[in-house]
């Protein structure tokens, strides 16, 4: 019974796969596409020639239709007899004029099919149903005398009966509310901002009529009789005063000073202040755009000392909308990637085999299972072990490599047990790998549907789960892996999956690659999507100097942001940006709307191989401090190395992906335990997120792929340039050779390192570099420094520098003088 289930199940499967693959066929869209639009022209030709031919045709049409079509009948539509036939079913039989409606809305599934931007389907599927109901029932009220002296029924046979039963149960002026009713209705649901146009509207309807309310505290005998309410002068200008600019605003307060009514011999100046909030709500209800409670406030200064600062309630203004810089940015379309995915299904028979020779190989070693379930995923399949009472979980790890030479696998893994589970599980490769596309894991409802700040999809789990992360919780990610085992393919699998969700103004990339080519392809959304240094010219950094220098302005542009939160009393970018969203923070005070900075490092080994601690200290600042003010980063290396992947990166990185590795020990570099050197390669990976780790199996994105999404953004409208990094200047770049001010010129170092060189009587730049664990540009500059300054001697090839100042005491007294001269 279980077979004959499961072969059902499989049909059933094949059914379904060959429909799904048969409507993404590309043939079939374009033949509807040209089938739609082809019915709708020929409709609306034979519906628009039958209002001028059907006075004529109408008696034919009255004829049997066997008669009709017979061929010494003719008709004087143009679209012949089908199409006057067809146009007097519609329109006399049907909605009357408003039967174009439907028409219209084949006409636009058609150029949806050919990829035309049009109204949403599913709106223009409600107007086209209610608009038709509407029109055919006005029509059909108003024109019921054409019922009777005319062949064309302007409101169908639908408007015409609905409008006879509606005038009979309720009248005709309850049938004409009606249509008054269904109309407005549809008219809020339909129109965005609705409420706000009839509000407008009513105001400039009503505004020769408003009402002047008058300020009974005032008092009417010190005031002449011509002069106006001092109301009405506050109503014309309140509404302009939520301004960020101080200079207007005292302006227009000035102007209300000026224009305060005044009697000779004794001034007076009328203060807002003098304006009571009985007056206030009067005007409100005047005013309905000025009823919100949940308002902003604005304080109004004047010049005048003896002046109070007086609170107004103001209308507040529409969200911030930060993608309005590109409001006709698109997001690329799933058709940019490729589906490569291959039906390749783990037959019955090497299920079984499998799991026959695991069970035999424990019974070997006298382990005993109670059962046993397999759980197939697209490379590998996990056999759930259930061990029988008193058998130790160690025996069962220890037969790892036995196991693996019984079922003649590539590398099997051992998880005992499964953590949540009572179960060990065995992980077997399969032997036809399924290839996971990204275009099934961009197309994923559990993706599309992400609520993520940061969403990335980075393949599929072993129960075919499409897994996805949040990089803001992650918050920063470790990649790692031997040569050729996915790990570029998994980093632009991670930036796609950004692109794909994010708009430019909420996203930022900053991209790293010492090898140069391969990161290169993203260049084309340089004005879209990526951050660099001011005055740089290439949008992905590969000098190493240019690294540290950008990674040290990522500190700067950090601490920014934490100044920014600080003064806005927000936790993290999230709070912040919804503050600066709800218009909470204003700009002239150095308030903006911060996107999101993702910093990705393609290999990292070789900048700490070539800059050592100058990279190190500002990735390990970034990555301890940037989680809050949204700045996130990804290391990529293929050397896992304890002296590449140090203890103060490992800690800041909590999130790792490891690829296939070549040994145990790298694997515990990355994961902090063994698992990546079973990995089967070709894009099987290990995630570890605290303390769960998945093996998940990466989405695989092409590189004509990932140039179709670039090329996509890259031809729509940019910002004028990218978005420019703080300015960041070392403190020992600045030229000493042809200056004699040394003390301002000089490196924090300085000092230290002449200390250095004269108790070692060695004028060395590899000396400074040991001692003092810098680079050797750095080392370089504080040589040439000491050199100006008198410490040390000129260069003399590959000898070390010789050394002028012979003793502590000496240099001690030349630094204090080399002070005071500065």
């Amino acid at each position: 019974m279980a077979k004959a289930k499961k072969a059902k199940k499989t049909v059933k499967q094949k059914k379904e796969n060959k429909l799904r693959n048969m409507l993404k066929d590309e043939r079939l869209r374009v033949t509807v596409g040209i089938v739609s639009a082809i019915v709708s022209l020929y409709l609306f030709l034979a519906i628009l020639s039958f209002f001028f031919s059907n006075a004529v045709d109408q008696s034919k049409l009255d004829i049997p239709f066997r008669e009709f079509m017979k061929a010494d009948v003719s008709v004087r539509n143009w679209t012949g007899k089908m199409g006057a036939y067809l146009a007097n079913s519609i329109v006399n039989h049907g909605f009357g004029i408003a039967s174009i409606l439907p028409v219209i809305f084949v006409a636009l599934i058609a150029l949806r099919l050919f990829h035309c931007k049009t109204i949403p389907l599913r709106k223009a599927l409600i107007w086209t149903i209610v608009s038709t109901i509407w029109l055919s029932l006005f029509f059909g009220f108003f024109f019921i005398s054409s019922y009777e002296d005319s062949a064309l029924f302007l409101g169908g046979v639908h408007g015409y009966f609905i409008s006879i039963w509606l005038t009979a149960f309720i009248g005709k002026v309850g049938t004409i509310g009606v249509l008054i009713l269904t109309f407005f209705i549809f008219f809020l649901f339909a129109v965005d901002n609705s409420v706000e146009l009839l509000k407008r509207w009513k105001n400039k309807l009503f505004h020769n009529v408003k009402k002047e309310p008058v300020d009974e505290s005032l008092d009417q005998n010190n005031i002449k009789e011509s002069t106006p309410p001092v109301t009405t002068t506050f109503e014309k200008e309140k509404e302009k005063e939520f301004h960020f600019d101080d200079e207007k605003s005292e302006e227009k307060t000035d102007k209300r000073q000026n224009d305060s009514p005044k009697e000779a011999g004794d001034s007076m100046t009328l203060e807002v202040n003098q304006i009571k909030d009985e007056e206030l709500s009067t005007d409100t209800e005047e005013s309905p755009e000025e009823t919100d409670d949940n308002v902003g406030l604005d304080i109004v200064e004047t010049e005048n000392e003896d002046q109070v600062k007086k609170t107004v309630k103001i209308q507040d203004l529409e969200d911030y909308d930060p993608t309005l810089d590109l409001p006709k940015f698109k997001f690329p379309p799933l058709n940019l990637l490729v589906d490569h995915k291959i039906e390749v299904e783990v037959s019955e028979e090497e299920l079984y085999e499998n799991k026959n020779r695991i069970v035999s190989t424990l019974e070997d070693y006298g382990i005993k299972i109670s059962s046993i379930k397999a759980t197939i995923g697209p490379t590998i399949t996990l056999y759930e072990i259930v061990p029988a009472a008193g058998v130790r979980i160690n025996k069962i790890k220890n037969l790892e490599d036995d196991i693996a030479l019984s079922l003649a696998a590539l590398g099997i893994r051992i998880i005992a047990p499964i953590p949540g589970k009572g179960t060990v599980g065995i992980e077997v490769p399969n032997k036809k790998p399924e290839i996971v596309s990204m275009y099934s894991v961009i197309a994923s409802k559990k993706f599309q549907e992400s609520k993520y700040e940061l969403p990335v999809a980075l393949g599929k789990t072993i129960t075919n789960e499409t897994y996805c992360i949040d990089l803001t919780k992650a918050p920063h990610m470790l990649v790692a892996g031997a040569t050729g085992q996915g790990k570029s393919v998994g980093i632009n699998a991670i930036i796609t999956s950004l692109l794909y969700k994010k708009h430019p103004a909420q996203l930022k990339f900053v991209f790293v690659d010492p090898k140069k080519v391969e990161l290169n392809i993203y260049a084309k959304i340089e004005k879209h999507y990526l951050a660099k240094l001011p005055d740089e010219e290439e949008p992905i950094i590969t000098d190493v100097q240019k690294v540290v220098h950008t990674l040290n302005s990522l500190t700067i542009e950090m601490d920014e942001r934490y100044d920014l939160l600080k003064n806005a009393t927000a936790r993290n970018i999230k709070e912040y940006n919804a503050k600066f969203i709800k218009r909470r923070l204003n700009p002239e005070k150095g308030h903006r709307y911060l996107p999101y900075i993702v910093v990705v490092v393609d290999e990292f080994a070789d900048l700490i191989m070539t800059a050592g601690k100058e990279v190190e200290m500002p990735i390990a600042r970034i990555a301890q401090l940037a989680r809050a003010v949204g700045i996130h980063m990804i290391l990529a290396t293929q050397r896992p190395s304890t002296n590449i992947v140090t203890g103060v990166i490992k800690a800041n990185f909590p999130a790792r992906v490891a690829f296939k590795v070549s040994s145990m020990v790298d694997s515990r570099t990355i994961l902090d335990s063994p698992g990546a050197n079973q990995l089967i390669g070709r894009g099987d990976m290990l995630i570890s997120m605290g303390s769960n780790m998945v093996r998940v199996q990466c989405a695989f994105v092409d590189t004509p792929e990932v140039e179709n999404i670039v090329n996509f953004i890259g031809e729509q409208n940019s910002y004028p340039s990218a978005l420019l990094l703080p300015e960041y200047t070392p403190e020992d770049s600045k030229d000493i050779e042809n200056s004699g001010d040394v003390l301002a010129q000089r490196d924090s170092l300085f000092e230290d390192a002449a200390r250095v060189i004269v108790m070692n009587q060695s004028g060395s730049t590899s000396l400074l570099q040991r001692r003092m664990n810098i680079g050797y540009n750095r080392a370089g500059r504080l040589i040439d420094q000491m050199e100006a300054a008198g410490i040390v001697g000129p260069f003399e090839g590959s000898k070390a520098r010789k050394v002028l100042i012979t003793d502590e005491i000496t240099l001690e007294e030349f630094l204090r003088n080399l002070d005071l001269n500065a």
